[in-house]
C-alpha cells in the first residue's frame, strides 16, 4: 500500500472512499485529493491528513488516479489531465454511464482504465462496488482496484457490457429503498403510529430481512413464503401489491434507470 492513490473531485463518495482505505491501512502520506474548492480541500486534509494538490499535480505524482466528478464534468478534466498523465498510470473512473473507451480515447495509447460503479452505502462501508476492465487494464489493475473499493464494502467483477444494468440495480438501489421505507413509513402513520415509531419498524425490518437474505442462503420467494400464512395479513398486503402493479413498475423504473444510463453513455447530459 505505498503507492500514491489520488482522489479527484472529492465529494461525498470519494471522502467515504479516502476514510475506508484509511481504516483499510493506507497511510494518508500516500493519498491525494483534489476539490474545486479551497475549504473543501483544507476541510479534507484537517479531517483525515491527506495531501490536496492540483489535478495536474495529482496526475504527475500519484500511481492511480480515482475520478470521482460527475458525468457532465468528466470530459472538461480529462482535458486537464490528458497532458500529464503517463501511460503507465491506473485510471479509475467512478462516473456513472461513461465507457472506458471514452477515457482510453482521451488518454495516452496503452493507459489501463478502470470503470467501477459504487453507492451512497460506501459511507457506512456497505457499498456494493461493481468493477469492469478497459482493453488496457490487468488483472493487477483489476486486483488493485478491489482491494481500493473493498475498504468500503463489497466489490463484484463483470464485463463492461453489464454495467448500464449494474448502474440501474446497485447504483441507484439505495434509493429505491429509501423511497419504499418513505412510502411504508407514511403508511405506518396512516395506520395510526407516531412517524418515530413507524421509521424505527420500518428500518429494523429492512435490517433483519436484508440479513437474512445475505446469510440464509435461502430463495427470497421462499423467505417470503415462510411470512406469507393462509388466509393471513401478508397475503391480502401481497395481494394489494399485485393488483397495483408493483412487481412491473419496479421492473419498468429499472429499465428506465438502465436506459439513462445508456443516455449517458452516448453523450446526452440534459
Amino acid at each position: 500500500m505505498s503507492q500514491k492513490v489520488a482522489v479527484l473531485g472529492t465529494g461525498k463518495i470519494g471522502e467515504a472512499l479516502l476514510s475506508g482505505m484509511i481504516r483499510a491501512g493506507w497511510s494518508p502520506a500516500d493519498l491525494l485529493v483534489t476539490a474545486r474548492r479551497p475549504e473543501r480541500a483544507a476541510e479534507l486534509r484537517a479531517r483525515h491528513g491527506v495531501t490536496p494538490v492540483s489535478n495536474p499535480e495529482a496526475a504527475k505524482t500519484a500511481d492511480t488516479l480515482i475520478l470521482t466528478v460527475k458525468p457532465q464534468d468528466m470530459g472538461t478534466l480529462l482535458d486537464e489531465l490528458a497532458p500529464h498523465i503517463p501511460a503507465d498510470r491506473l485510471v479509475i473512473s467512478g462516473a456513472a454511464g461513461i465507457p472506458t473507451s471514452f477515457f482510453e480515447e482521451r488518454l495516452a495509447p496503452g493507459t489501463p482504465v478502470v470503470r467501477v460503479m459504487t453507492n451512497t452505502p460506501a459511507l457506512v462501508d456497505e457499498a456494493m462496488s461493481v468493477i469492469s476492465a478497459g482493453t488496457h487494464a490487468t488483472e493487477a489493475d483489476l486486483t488493485h482496484t478491489e482491494e481500493i473499493f473493498g475498504a468500503v464494502g463489497k466489490t463484484l467483477r463483470v464485463p463492461e457490457s453489464q454495467q448500464d444494468a449494474c448502474t440501474a440495480l446497485s447504483g441507484s438501489g439505495p434509493a429505491y429503498f429509501f423511497y419504499l421505507v418513505e412510502a411504508m413509513t407514511d403508511a405506518g402513520i396512516l395506520l395510526g403510529l407516531p412517524r418515530d415509531k413507524a421509521h424505527d419498524l420500518i428500518v429494523q425490518s429492512a435490517i433483519g430481512a436484508a440479513t437474512m437474505l445475505r446469510d440464509s442462503g435461502e430463495h427470497p420467494v421462499k423467505l417470503r413464503e415462510n411470512v406469507t400464512s393462509p388466509a393471513g395479513t401478508t397475503i391480502n398486503a401481497i395481494r394489494e401489491l399485485e393488483n397495483h402493479g408493483v412487481r412491473a413498475a419496479l421492473i419498468a423504473a429499472l429499465e428506465a434507470a438502465r436506459d439513462r444510463s445508456r443516455e449517458l453513455a452516448s453523450g446526452n447530459n440534459n
